[in-house]
């Protein structure tokens, strides 16, 4: 397996690290039933966010380094629509997703009581980045086809 092979593999290896959690962080989370699970779920989810920061890492490195070996630079439309579909899903995880998460997380950990059910209001502040959540799985499975079947 020459470099292109290996950068190849990085770079899907790179993908699912990315992608990974966002996809299951959201099915993780909806299963809470009472604040403290969703204390415990939160801390997990909290934990698994480091992963999109190494895969992405990973990706932005492997998926230069794959474009300098073929020599495509930027000058196909799918690699373009594809980065910038990426960079859209970042922007939605990073500056929407994250900091509402956050702030929840807080008023989570501030709750004495972690026996009860979980109160109306989380529930409707967890609700309210569900809409988010689905649009940044559906970016992610753009972009994953168009590195897949690249179609123009």
């Amino acid at each position: 397996m020459g470099l292109f092979g290996f950068l190849l593999v990085l770079h899907i290896l790179s993908s699912i690290a990315f992608i990974g959690p966002a996809f299951v962080t959201p099915i993780i989370r909806r299963s809470a039933r009472t604040v403290g699970q969703l204390h415990f779920v939160l801390g997990i989810t909290a934990k698994l966010a480091i992963m999109p920061k190494i895969g992405g890492t990973g990706l932005i490195l492997t998926g230069v380094g794959l474009m300098i070996i073929t020599k495509m630079g930027l000058s196909q439309m799918w690699l373009n629509v594809s980065i910038l579909l990426a960079l859209l899903m970042v922007g939605l995880i990073d500056g929407w997703i994250e900091p509402r998460m956050k702030k929840i997380r807080k008023t989570i950990s501030e709750r004495q009581d972690q026996s009860n059910d979980i109160p109306a209001e989380f529930g409707l502040q967890l609700k309210k980045i569900v809409p988010i959540e689905m649009a940044a799985m559906l970016l992610m499975i753009a972009v994953l086809v168009l590195m897949v079947v690249k179609p123009f």
